[in-house]
């Protein structure tokens, strides 16, 4: 019996012993809410755009908890009930800043909780009605100056927010801005209207053919002679600068490229080439089917791809480039191409790039440099990870990128700078074609 218990208590001390001493799983720190590369992308960019609102990480959070990778309704389901969570409070706030803060981030919410699903998906029009009416509160509890307008644009319209900057404005660049395939007039406010206002600037922001409303409401898509629908305001500013967000780094320089009233163009970052783009990732065969015109197999192979960010790239193209099927969305890219125009843009550039941007292949950064040709100036600007601006478009680096910006804007167009090529006419409508 003395001998079991001896055996025992050895036993039980080799236990002890090898959980003392076996090595341990640290606890080690994890930069990503996803595996997938796309929703985790997604999930940055809201925590972006709630920044200047509070940024209020731990409801964004626990949004991200309730979510599955891949499956677009609990994507919906989550951001969509965080939104109204959020708008109830605000209703229930009496201080208007704070009441501001919450309704600029229920739009945020709103924002992303349709951005995966289907283009037809019932819930859309009401995710987006909701979006923009928590924005445009926001504005108005905040107090922030701003001028909605609508300006012609043949049988249709197209919408531009004027945010007249502070006293002194008028010796700074006007900021033309505009987003890109996905993104929204609106989403521009946080990214870039803030910021600038701090230091000075006015901004016009607006939503061309393929965008926000524009889409939505009147079913327009996009044009790759975005010369056509680019705006410029009433006030005649020193210097006028167009920057472009994601797919809008081909929209700015192509507009700019046509029209000498524009002094400088920011690509945020550059899309030179968007078929390159669009076909970075799609697996040889498919060209081979359909160089033999074998289009049926490959949008019956398309349908059932169940990859993230393959099939909302997919679902967008066709909705926003106007194509009916999946493959037709390839070809509908390829006169997205800034090297036939480039060398025709007369002002300063400035190029932002991400090392590792999952969308744009990092070499099309020296193919736009080599095509600016009578550029007055070429700055090109590539961030590392170590920087945290990596990603495409510097999401979730917003003080990195706006650091180079307004840096870059007061060397190439100094606050008391009044030489400028020219803008729009005094007494010009608000909001006007360039």
């Amino acid at each position: 019996m003395r001998r079991i218990a001896r055996v025992a208590a050895a036993v039980l001390a080799v236990v002890v012993a090898a959980w003392l001493l076996w090595p341990k799983k640290k606890d080690q720190g994890n930069a990503r809410f996803f595996d997938d590369q796309t929703y985790y992308f997604e999930a940055i960019r809201v925590l972006t755009d709630t920044g200047p609102a509070g940024g209020d990480t731990a409801e964004a959070a626990e949004a991200i908890s309730h979510i599955k990778a891949g499956d677009a309704d609990s994507w919906y389901t989550a951001w969509n009930a965080e939104g109204d969570r959020v708008s109830t409070l605000a209703a229930a706030i009496q201080d208007r800043f704070s009441r501001g803060d919450a309704l600029l981030r229920a739009h945020t919410y709103y924002r992303s909780a349709e951005f995966f699903l289907d283009p037809h998906d019932p819930r859309r029009p009401g995710s987006w009605q909701k979006n923009v009416g928590a924005f445009y509160s926001a504005l108005d509890a905040l107090g922030v100056r701003y001028e909605r307008i609508n300006v012609p644009y043949g049988q249709h319209h197209l919408n531009a927010v004027y945010y007249p900057g502070p006293a002194g404005t008028e010796a700074k660049p006007l900021i033309i801005a505009v987003n890109g395939y996905d993104g929204t007039m609106e989403e521009l406010y946080p990214q870039l209207v803030v910021a600038a206002y701090r230091r000075g600037y006015s901004v016009l922001t607006y939503e061309g053919p393929g965008q926000g409303s524009v889409l939505r409401e009147q079913g327009l898509t996009m044009t790759p002679e975005w010369e056509k629908p680019t705006l410029t305001a009433h006030a005649e500013p020193s210097h006028t600068v167009i920057i472009g967000v994601s797919l809008g780094g081909y929209f700015a320089p192509r507009a700019a490229a046509f029209e000498p009233r524009i002094d400088g163009v920011i690509a945020f970052d550059e899309y030179f080439d968007a078929y390159a783009v669009a076909a970075r990732h799609v697996p040889g065969f498919v060209f081979t089917l359909h160089r033999h015109h074998l289009d049926g197999l490959l949008n019956f192979l398309a349908e059932r791809n169940e990859n993230p960010g393959s099939k909302w790239a997919q679902q967008n193209g066709m909705w926003t480039l106007g194509q009916t099927d999946r493959i037709s969305v390839l070809d509908a890219f390829k006169p997205y191409n800034l090297a036939p125009v480039a060398g025709q843009i007369r002002g300063d550039v400035l190029i932002l790039a991400g090392a590792e941007d999952h969308f744009v292949p990092l070499e099309q950064v020296e193919a736009f440099k080599r095509s600016l040709t009578h550029a007055r100036s070429v700055t090109a600007v590539v961030y590392d990870r170590a920087s945290g601006g990596a990603e495409h478009c510097q999401v979730g680096a917003p003080s990195l990128w706006q650091a180079t910006v307004f840096d870059w804007l007061a060397a190439k167009f100094g606050a008391g700078s009044s030489a400028g090529t020219g803008s729009a006419a005094p007494g010009a409508s608000a909001a006007a074609p360039l």
